[in-house]
C-alpha cells in the first residue's frame, strides 16, 4: 500500500487562539447542554470550514462545564503554541445572551487604539462572533429562556505574552484571542516566503503587468472587488514579506505594483520595515502624529497619538475629527515615497486602504492602464 504523501515541511497550517477557543467553548457548551463534555467537538470556523477538534480535558461539575483544546499553530509556531484554550461555561438568567468574559491568562485591554473596550478582555471581534455562533448553533432553543456565560482562559498566558509585544500595545496579563478566519498561515515560514515569490513569478510568467500586494485575506477580497478587472494571476498574499515580494516584482521587470493594506502594516511599510510583522519593531507612532500633524490635526491630538502604542488609534482619532480620508491618503502617499526611495524608477506604485470591516477608505498613487 503506497504511503500517504506528507506535506512539505513548512507548509502545515494550524488554528488561531480564536477558533481553539470557539472550540472550547462549543466543548463546554455541550457538556451543559448534555451532562458530558465529548471528546471530540466539530467548530464551524469564521471562513465557514467545519473543523474537528479533539477536546483535551472535559467534565461537568456543579453547573459548570469546562473544556480544553491544545493549540496546533501548524509549522507557523509561535509562542502559543500548545496553550491550552480553556472554556468554563455557566446558565445565567439573561434571556438570548451570550456572555463573554476573559480569565486568567488572558490579557487586559488598559488604552484605546485596538477596536476594544479599555478594561475588557483581549478578544478580538472576528473570534467573539465565532464564538458566539457556535454557541447558538448547538444551545439556540435554550437561549430562548436564559443566557449562557463563558470564561476563556489560558493557563500560563502571562508568560506567553512576555515574548510579545502586547505590553506596547497596553494589553497587559495575558495573550490575544486574535484570528480572521480561523486558520493559521504559514507566513513566517521560509515556505511561505517562497510561495509569495512564486506567486510573483507566475503573475510575469503569465504576461501580467501588475502584480497587486495584500497581507491577508481581508484586504485581498477587498483590491479583488476594486479591481475587478485584473486576472486572479495578478494577487499575491504577501503576507508580512513586502521586501521578496518587491525583489521578485523587480526582477520579473514587473512594472505596476498595487498594495492593499490597514492602518499598521501600511505605517510599518511607510517606515522603512522590510517584515512587517507585528513581532517585529513597533509601530513608529511618531511618524503616524507627523501625518496627523500634515493634515492639520490639533497638536494636543497628535501628541496624544504619539504616546501611544498603535497606528489604529490613530486613524480612530482622525474619524472622530472628520479627517479619516486625508489622514489616510497621507499615510499612502508616505507608502509611496519610501518604496520609490528603496526602488529609485523602477515601479510605478499605488495603495488602497481599507479598515478592518474591508470597506475603502482612500487610494493613492495611479494605476497604469
Amino acid at each position: 500500500m503506497p504511503m500517504p504523501e506528507k506535506k512539505p515541511k513548512g507548509t502545515r497550517k494550524g488554528y488561531t487562539t480564536g477558533a481553539c477557543s470557539a472550540a472550547a467553548a462549543r466543548a463546554a457548551m455541550q457538556g451543559l447542554l448534555s451532562g458530558q463534555v465529548p471528546n471530540q467537538i466539530e467548530c464551524l470556523l469564521p471562513n465557514g470550514q467545519l473543523v474537528e477538534f479533539k477536546v483535551d480535558e472535559g467534565y461537568c461539575r456543579d453547573g459548570l462545564a469546562h473544556a480544553v483544546i491544545e493549540k496546533d499553530a501548524g509549522d507557523d509556531p509561535d509562542c502559543t503554541n500548545h496553550a491550552r484554550l480553556t472554556a468554563d461555561v455557566i446558565w445565567i438568567d439573561k434571556t438570548d445572551t451570550v456572555q463573554l468574559l476573559g480569565g486568567k491568562g488572558i490579557g487586559l485591554i488598559t488604552r484605546p487604539g485596538l477596536g476594544l473596550e479599555v478594561g475588557g478582555p483581549a478578544i478580538n471581534p472576528i473570534p467573539r462572533r465565532n464564538i458566539e455562533e457556535n454557541i447558538r448553533i448547538i444551545a439556540a432553543e435554550q437561549l430562548l429562556h436564559r443566557g449562557v456565560q463563558i470564561t476563556l482562559s489560558v493557563p500560563g498566558g502571562e508568560e506567553m505574552a512576555k515574548k510579545t509585544l502586547n505590553y506596547r500595545l497596553g494589553i497587559l496579563g495575558g495573550i490575544s484571542i486574535l484570528g480572521t478566519t480561523g486558520i493559521v498561515h504559514p507566513y513566517s515560514t521560509a515556505a511561505f516566503r517562497a510561495s509569495v515569490v512564486q506567486g510573483v513569478e507566475v503573475a510575469a510568467r503569465q504576461g501580467q503587468n501588475t502584480v497587486v500586494l495584500t497581507t491577508g485575506g481581508r484586504t485581498e477580497k477587498f483590491v479583488m472587488r476594486e479591481l475587478a478587472n485584473l486576472d486572479e494571476s495578478c494577487f499575491v498574499q504577501m503576507g508580512d514579506f513586502l521586501t521578496p515580494a518587491l525583489d521578485a516584482a523587480d526582477q520579473c521587470g514587473i512594472q505596476q505594483i498595487v498594495i492593499g493594506g490597514m492602518v499598521g502594516k501600511l505605517t510599518k511599510m511607510a517606515q522603512g520595515e522590510k517584515i512587517t510583522h507585528a513581532n517585529r519593531n513597533p509601530v513608529d507612532v511618531e511618524l503616524v502624529a507627523d501625518i496627523a500633524r500634515t493634515i492639520g490635526a490639533p497638536e494636543e491630538i497628535c501628541l496624544a497619538i504619539a504616546g501611544q502604542e498603535t497606528a489604529r488609534y490613530a486613524s480612530e482619532c482622525m474619524e472622530q475629527l472628520g479627517l479619516e480620508h486625508e489622514f489616510h491618503i497621507e499615510l499612502a502617499k508616505r507608502v509611496i515615497a519610501t518604496l520609490e526611495n528603496r526602488y529609485p524608477g523602477r515601479f510605478n506604485i499605488a495603495i488602497l486602504v481599507c479598515d478592518f470591516d474591508g470597506n475603502k477608505l482612500a487610494e493613492a498613487g495611479s494605476l497604469l492602464a
